[in-house]
């Protein structure tokens, strides 16, 4: 199900967006759903790597050669 919201933008931000839209030939709305699903998963991504940074630090891997040497 969709629900529709709306969002106020600078008059730049909106010119911005109306020349990506009109250059890319999508629908603003297609343009912002796909940068907001990028930025939720750039979230997503993030707070996962935080965690497992932590936790692999916690197992005394601090650098890309510890992982090398843990999974060869």
């Amino acid at each position: 199900m969709r629900e529709n919201i709306s969002i106020s933008l600078p008059e730049d931000l909106k010119a911005e967006l109306d020349r990506v839209s009109s250059l890319e030939g999508v629908s603003r709305s297609d343009l912002l759903r796909e940068a907001l699903k990028e930025y939720l998963f750039v979230k997503e991504f993030r707070a996962l790597r935080t965690r497992m940074v932590a936790q692999a630090q916690v197992n005394g891997i601090f650098t890309d050669e510890d992982v090398f040497n843990r999974t060869s």
